[in-house]
This record gives structure tokens, sequence and C-alpha cells, in this order.
């Protein structure tokens, strides 16, 4: 009896929960409905602590991980060598029929490589997506990754746009929609405030969310504190919490910064982070994901970076590209505080089924049957 055909879920770090949680949930109602498949859940272990991965599987009732590769900290070539020989080995005990992987991570491109090298298709969820940046270690991930995906599940058509460009078929792209917001829309009524809430008497619209993780703007020790020093300035008072991504803490302990208005935490789980960001006046964040949780959540957004992967999040949503310039925040906020700030839209697709598209894409693909989804248009 032919045993069915086994999908890999790749998962390292913490954005990748948000993203791979719905495709599970979408396999699993699909198992439900009598599809013969078979998924393996594989945890690299890029992101190692509680606060960065294990209370996110709890939260987002993600299963155990079937395998943990436990990579842990290093350098991105450390870990880019540990996760590539660690899943071969996985591998070799039982060949996947798929690999799927998900984001830009260092997880991503390792497990892409190491999957095709042995003949494992590999499909990548948000492939498509440039900045144009090649400075950024994630735009060289999605760039290898792209290279050698078989199949490309999109969350925009400016991606569709961008493959078709680098000559990839229209049979091997999928335009889904974003299993990032399918996690944010099924997990927005259970939001929770973190005792930062409480401590700091924050008030709805009445405070600021600072997230800073990018090497360019936290490892360097004057650059961190030029733009600590521009972010308080433009809050006038107003009180600035900053959930502090083990990176920027090292940092940040060495430059010492303090503010009475600056409330510094440790890195907040998903649904106190979200309960934060939905309630701010505005988020400023060097991150892309973030970006795209303001745009729906209808919240004010400042990035500090010079380029975006995610174009829409400016062109239709609330976010705002500024700048690596720290100095460009004062004419944006002063719009912000005039009330000035466009209302933005939801990109098309964003709609909470991506997850659902995603599993009947592979079904079809594995040659499965039962893979229909009749609430995902």
């Amino acid at each position: 009896m032919t045993s069915a055909p086994l999908i890999d879920l790749i998962a390292g770090a913490r954005p990748n929960f948000m993203k791979i949680a719905p495709i599970i949930d979408a396999l699993q109602a699909a198992r439900a409905r009598g599809a013969a498949v078979r998924f393996r859940l594989v945890h690299t272990g890029q992101h190692y602590d509680r606060t960065m991965s294990g209370s996110f599987f709890e939260q987002l009732g993600l299963p155990d991980p079937d395998v943990n590769l436990e990579v842990g900290s290093g350098t991105a070539a450390e870990q880019t060598a540990a996760i590539m020989t660690r899943y071969e080995q996985v591998l070799l005990r039982e060949k996947s029929a798929l690999c799927v992987v998900v984001g830009d991570v260092t997880s991503t491109m390792a497990c892409a490589i190491t999957a095709q090298k042995l003949g494992v298709p590999v499909a990548h969820v948000e492939g498509g997506l440039r900045s144009g940046d090649w400075s950024m270690p994630e735009e060289i991930n999605r760039l290898v990754t792209d290279a050698i995906t078989n199949y490309f599940f999109t969350t925009t058509e400016g991606a569709n746009a961008q493959l078709r460009s680098n000559g990839v078929g229209g049979e091997r792209i999928f335009f889904v929609g974003n299993t990032m917001i399918d996690t944010l829309l099924k997990h927005r009524p259970r939001f929770q405030a973190p005792p930062v809430w409480t401590h700091a008497g924050l008030r709805p619209q009445g405070f600021l969310v600072l997230t800073l993780h990018r090497p360019a703007n936290v490892d360097d020790e004057d650059r961190l504190r030029g733009l600590m020093a521009e972010v308080m300035r433009g809050a006038c008072g107003r009180p600035v919490v900053f959930p502090v991504h083990p990176r920027t803490a090292k940092t940040l302990q060495r430059i010492g910064v303090t503010a009475p208005n600056l409330h510094l935490t440790e890195p907040l789980s998903y649904l106190e982070f979200n309960f934060l960001v939905e309630r701010a006046q505005a988020v400023i964040t060097d991150s892309g994901g973030v970006t795209e949780e303001t745009t729906v959540l209808g919240v004010p957004c400042l990035t500090l970076r010079d380029t975006t992967e995610r174009p829409e999040t400016v062109a239709l949503g609330t976010n705002e590209l500024i700048g690596s310039d720290p100095v460009a925040l004062h004419p944006y906020l002063e719009k912000l505080y005039a009330g000035g700030w466009k209302r933005g839209a939801i990109p098309p697709r964003w709609d909470g089924f991506a997850g659902e598209r995603i599993v009947t894409h592979l079904l079809e693909r594995l040659g499965v049957s039962s893979g229909s989804v009749e609430s995902a248009p």
C-alpha cells in the first residue's frame, strides 16, 4: 500500500510561525475531509528562545514540531550550514514529496537548497517579493530561494509581475494572498494587553510603538544612538513602547539609552504585540511584516528604510517609507499629529483565506483528491 505524500513545512524564525499556521490549519481541515496527505513540521531552531519561538506555538495553536533541528545562534553562514546538514539528515531518513518554505529568513533559503539537491520540489510562500537592496540579508535569501523554487505562492500582483519578468511561467505562479494576514484576522479577537499597558498607563492612540532589528540599524552604536534620539524627540513626550529584539538589546545595553517616556520590554508574544499595535497612534519600524499588519489594522506606520519589498503597504496601505535618515521622521510625525495621515486600503486577497488557497493548489500538484475549499474565493 502506497503511503500518503508527505509535505515538509519549514519554520525557523518568529515571522515564519505566523505564516505557516494557516497552512497547517488548512491541511488539517483537508485531512478531516478525507484528503490522503501527511505533513511534517520542521522547526529549524533559528529562533530558539521562548519569547522568539515557544510562545508563538502556544498562542497560534501550532502543533509541536515533528522535527527540531535546534541550530541555535551563530553567524548567517554558521546557521545556514547547520540547517542544511541537519535538514539533509531528515530528508535522508524520509524523503518528502514537497518542501514548503515561507518568507525570507536563513531557514527559508537553507532548506530550499537542501531539498532541491535531494530532488524534492520546493514551494515558496511569499515568492516574488523584492526590495532591490542587496545589502539586506533577506534580499539575498529571497533571490536564492526564488531561483530554485518550483511553485510560487504570491501575496500581490506586484510579486506576480516580478516573477514573470524573471522568466517564471504563469503555470508556476499562484496568487493566493497573505497567510500572515490570515493569522492576524483569526486571532484579532484574542489580542491581550501586556503588562506595560497597565504599568505605563497607556491609552488608545496615546502612544507610539517602536521596533528595530535590522543589522544596519542596531549593530552600530552611533547609528542606534542617533535613531533613538530622533525617535524620542519626535515623540514629543508621548510614551514610546519598544519591545527589544535580542540583537538590539546587546547594543542598547552598551549605549544606555533612557528617557522617562521610553518603555523598554522583552520581546512580546504575538497576541500582546498586536494588542499594542492596534491601539497605537503609530508604529515606527524597520520590519517588513509589521507594515502588513498595520495596513490591515488601519494604523499609521513609519518605516525607517530606504527600500521595501512590500510596496503595496505604501501604495495602498497606511505605511510610509521615510528613509534611513531618522531626521526625516519629524515631518511625517507632524502630519500624523495634525490628523493628516492617509486612511489606506487593504490589498486584494488579504482576506483570511490564503492558507486554504495554498493547500488547494498543493493537493492538486500532488494529485491528491479532496482539497477543494468552497469558502476560499
